[in-house]
């Protein structure tokens, strides 16, 4: 199975310069959903892992699955404002400007 073949390019989003993957197609289908998790799953199979971090929105769709499979928890990295508890942030840069991610204080 091809994983690229899942994945569809939307130029111009969010703006005008940047190619997107869209990766809708993936999440529709449940045997690339299965054999991407089974990819994800091969990188980390020897490492002792506690918890599973995945920043908004990919992450949580793929960190979930994975968090589940290796019997770990999950802890979600949110754009600013989106966790209800205390947090913590960082910023960075992208090919478009600049933006910020948090999680909250007591995660790991």
């Amino acid at each position: 199975m091809i994983l690229k073949n899942y994945i569809r390019d939307i130029q111009g989003f969010p703006k005008e310069g940047i190619l997107f993957k869209d990766i809708t197609p993936l999440l529709l289908d449940p045997e690339a959903r299965n054999e991407c998790l089974k990819i994800l799953l091969s990188g980390v199979e020897n490492l002792k892992i506690d918890k599973v971090v995945g920043v908004e929105s990919r992450g949580f769709f793929f960190g979930t699955l994975l968090a589940q499979e290796l019997k770990v928890g999950f802890i979600p990295v949110s754009k600013p404002n989106k966790l209800p508890y205390k947090t913590i942030s960082a910023s960075y840069d992208l090919e478009y400007g600049t933006d910020s991610l948090e999680i909250h204080v007591d995660a790991i």
